[in-house]
């Protein structure tokens, strides 16, 4: 399998737990593709979602897919600070050309102060019982918001002091 190498674009994928496209974020530049972590960046790039309709993101960004984990995070670089956005769902793979993920609907947004809300229940339970989510796959949803949780709590990983601004310097160097 040939893998993207720093500095080349790339889409990042999701779908929903039936195999149903999701969105599409158009172009990503990846920054570091390893054992442990994909991180790419963009800046105002566009996103198409599945029913047609199309925006375009507000502010430069870097998202991490750490290897295994069943979440996803974007640091959003804003006037007032980092804000996050993060997505629980399947381990990402690289496939057909594209980085790639289930969305199981759940989503926290972090704020500069480590605050947070946990977004879409409502949609996470609507969507569980009309695709028939098995058990392994809500045991590993539920495993990812405590993970993705514990490393807020603990400003690690992603969430820690300059992470995202190291990162940001690094997509710069290939913009």
């Amino acid at each position: 399998m040939i893998y993207p190498y720093p500095g080349q674009q790339i889409q990042i994928k999701s779908f929903k737990h039936d195999e149903s496209l999701h969105r599409v974020w158009d172009s990503s530049t990846v920054l570091q593709t390893g054992s442990t972590s994909w991180i790419v960046g963009n800046d105002r790039i566009l996103v198409k979602e599945s029913n047609g309709s199309e925006w375009r993101t507000r502010e430069p960004a870097i998202c991490t897919f750490g290897k295994g984990q069943w979440f996803n995070t974007i640091g959003m670089l804003r006037e007032d600070g980092v804000h996050y956005y993060c997505n629980i769902g399947s381990p990402y793979r690289w496939h057909k050309q594209a980085l790639q993920y289930i969305d199981y609907d759940l989503d926290v947004k972090v704020f500069p102060d480590m605050t947070y809300v946990i977004l879409d229940q409502d949609e996470y339970e609507e969507h569980r019982k009309l695709m028939n989510y098995p058990e392994t796959i809500m045991f590993e949803i539920k495993r990812g918001m405590d993970e993705l949780l514990s490393l807020i709590h603990q400003r690690k990983g992603p969430f820690e002091a300059d992470y995202v601004e190291r990162w940001y310097e690094r997509y710069l160097y290939y913009k």
